[in-house]
């Protein structure tokens, strides 16, 4: 199945310092229909104005990846960390057993994010917080793992049955992925329309994808792409209700 959830659609909220959009509910925006996808929870479309951010606040058993878009984020928790994570970059905090952190806009620009929470396949882990450059160039054309929970080398670590990854598309170029049994998929495009097996889409659109071998998609415009995948166990996916026939 794809389901094309136009950005019209989401969750708003306007604070002030804040424009946030909710891909799933949050906060005040609830809609039961969209509790999330798979293991993903949260997918929140930040604008957050110059010298302003999140005070200090507390998180546990979750995984938080930050993809900025525009700009840069500041973060600083309370295990003493604190780094500033730039546009097309990106940051990874698993709060396990419990970690207070504060986000910052310290540029003179807004800053846009991505923040994307997952489920872990643990609680009560040691939080940590990690954040890296990703060479922009490698994303052209194909996708890169940002973030997972697999083991792979070259992405930051998550503790969940899930990954993060990033592709630029120029306009008409294609890419495919194939995607094992089980997984949930949820893809936005940072910039640019595109089409997903023929569904067109809109920047920031959210696209959900279930129940498909592969994920095959199409730049109408030159295009930022951000993919989560997350795995199912065989208990949750028996648990999920049969799709109604197209």
């Amino acid at each position: 199945m794809i389901d094309v959830r136009p950005l019209a659609s989401l969750g708003h909220a306007d604070h002030g310092w804040l424009n946030t959009t909710h891909h799933f509910s949050f906060a005040r925006y609830f809609d039961p229909g969209r509790m999330g996808w798979g293991r993903l929870r949260v997918w929140n479309d930040d604008t957050i104005a110059p010298g302003t951010g999140f005070p200090p606040h507390p998180h546990r058993d979750m995984e938080i990846i930050t993809y900025v878009r525009e700009g840069a984020i500041t973060h600083e928790d309370s295990l003493g960390n604190r780094g500033r994570t730039s546009a097309g970059d990106v940051q990874v905090m698993s709060a396990g057993a419990g970690v207070r952190h504060a986000e910052w806009n310290l540029e003179n620009v807004p800053t846009r994010i991505f923040q994307i929470w997952i489920e872990p396949r643990e609680a009560g882990a040691a939080p940590r917080w990690g954040t890296r450059p990703f060479p922009k160039g490698d994303r052209a054309g194909r996708w890169v793992t940002l973030a997972s929970g697999f083991g792979e080398a070259d992405a930051l670590p998550i503790r969940a049955d899930a990954r993060v990854l990033g592709a630029t598309l120029p306009a008409g170029a294609r890419l495919s992925r194939r995607l094992a049994p089980g997984t949930s998929a949820y893809l936005v495009g940072a910039t640019g329309r595109f089409r997903v097996h023929g569904v067109e889409a809109a920047a920031r659109d959210g696209v959900a994808v279930r129940d498909l071998a592969s994920l095959d998609v199409e730049a109408l415009e030159d295009a930022k792409l951000v993919l989560v995948e997350t795995l199912e166990d065989r208990a949750s996916a028996a648990r999920r209700p049969t799709p109604p026939a197209a």
